[in-house]
């Protein structure tokens, strides 16, 4: 049984699976919430080679505040040689990453473990 991790925010968890430092953010990620969520970001993407997957599987709600985290998640992981995925299955949110074209540099993968099983080379290194 795995256990629940602790919060570092209310809109944040961040736990180890399978060699990635997973964020799991959580509810409405809109500007308060993005605000809470950046210096933990901030941290967990200063590392070199780090291996993140961020998982949007328990939002509620995501806005353009919620997009520039994952830009710069992404931005700071590949200066730093890492490798970044993206978990998220939410069909409003889907939509968003698709206009903005953050699908084609973070491709989506319906569940965690979908996520964890792409090879190294499929990261968002576009």
């Amino acid at each position: 049984m795995r256990q629940e991790p602790a919060p570092l925010t209310r809109h944040l968890r961040v736990r180890q699976e399978r060699g990635h430092t997973v964020l799991e953010f959580r509810g409405e990620i809109d500007l308060a919430a993005a605000t809470e969520i950046a210096p933990h970001l901030d941290r967990e993407t200063n590392r070199r080679a780090a291996r993140v997957v961020i998982d949007l599987s328990r939002i509620e709600f995501f806005d353009c505040s919620g997009l520039r985290l994952l830009y710069r998640a992404r931005s700071r992981v590949l200066d730093r040689d890492g490798q970044v995925l993206l978990v998220c299955a939410h069909p409003l949110t889907l939509r968003v990453l698709r206009i903005t074209g953050l699908s084609r540099l973070l491709p989506p993968q319906p569940t965690l473990d979908a996520a964890l099983e792409q090879p190294e080379a499929t990261s968002g290194s576009v």
